[in-house]
């Protein structure tokens, strides 16, 4: 039985069993005939200090947008609010960075900002592509306010640390150095059918032995096991992901590294939905986060007022 939250999905969908099309390089540290789970040399002690960098998103109004007597173009969009910020653990947990945006998403032309007590909704453009255009771009702003966030947090020096963790895949963040990729829901397996038993027969603080993803800018990836009562045989199990800029020794004591110190951080499934995937300093972080997007009820009122009185303008 999945043990997350029905809310939130499955830990692992149903095309995660699937292979994926991406380049892998399975030799990277052990021929996949002698693929068997790792455990860390007794020696790698869990990390001092581990910075968390996470986001959070939401639509706080689905909005018509019409165009001038030039452009009678009408437009569906959306106001959305997204948050970044930056926990630091050590002897305790505590945020030391956080950056809050708004924006009007939306295709074609741009649009006045959106002007309320609360905050300034300001045009951010939506590239033609398939799928969900807007939940795309949506995505991507949060994505790189992240990188920011993470970024501007190790140049002040809040962020130096021996551990550097974003959560999901590293993407475009993979220049922040040091940083590690967290991917707790799997959309698609990276292991042929003969080797995901390694990782489902993975045990607590065991991790696979590292492969590549991609070719020209690949990167490390390995599956470890967290804590807790398996209830199928992806439960708690996460995969990581290191820039291909380090050496293969490098990134072979990272992945020890990380294995031995993310078990301690775990949730239970009494006090999280996603648990154990969704750490506790990364649910903390996304709980301030949401704080500071603001009330969402506060917000809908100030954007009908503003949407109001452009009308009126508009009439006038």
């Amino acid at each position: 039985m999945e043990t997350w939250a029905p809310d939130y999905g499955a830990s692992v969908d149903r095309a995660a069993l699937a292979g994926s099309d991406a380049e892998v390089d399975l030799a990277v540290e052990r021929d996949p005939p002698a693929w068997a789970p790792v455990r860390p040399p007794a020696g790698v002690a869990p990390a001092a200090c581990v910075l968390f960098v996470d986001g959070v998103q939401r639509i706080d109004a689905r909005i018509w947008i019409t165009g001038d007597q030039a452009d009678q173009q009408t437009r569906q969009g959306v106001c959305a609010s997204w948050a970044a910020g930056m926990v630091r653990c050590d002897e305790r947990a505590r945020v030391v960075a956080t950056e809050v945006r708004r924006g009007v998403l939306c295709p074609g032309p741009a649009v006045q900002p959106i002007v309320t007590r609360h905050g300034d909704y300001r045009h951010y453009p939506v590239p033609d592509t398939s799928g969900d255009p807007v939940a795309q771009a949506l995505g991507r702003a949060r994505g790189d306010l992240e990188g920011r966030v993470a970024v501007e947090a190790m140049a002040s020096g809040e962020g130096q640390g021996p551990l550097l963790v974003v959560d999901g895949p590293l993407g475009d963040r993979r220049h922040i150095p040091g940083a590690v990729g967290y991917v707790k829901t799997h959309h698609v397996s990276y292991l042929p059918a003969a080797l995901q038993p390694v990782a489902t027969g993975l045990g607590v603080g065991d991790r696979t032995p590292l492969f590549a993803i991609g070719e020209r800018r690949f990167r490390y990836s390995w599956y470890l096991r967290l804590p807790g009562a398996a209830t199928h045989p992806w439960w708690g199990i996460v995969r990581c992901e290191a820039s291909g800029d380090l050496a293969r020794a490098a990134a072979v004591e990272l992945a020890d590294l990380l294995t031995t110190t993310l078990p301690r951080f775990a949730s239970q499934p009494h006090n999280d939905p996603r648990a154990p995937q969704n750490l506790h300093p990364i649910a903390g972080l996304e709980r301030e986060l949401r704080r500071r997007l603001g009330d969402p009820v506060v917000l809908d009122r100030a954007l009908r007022r503003a949407a109001r009185s452009s009308v009126s303008g508009s009439a006038a």
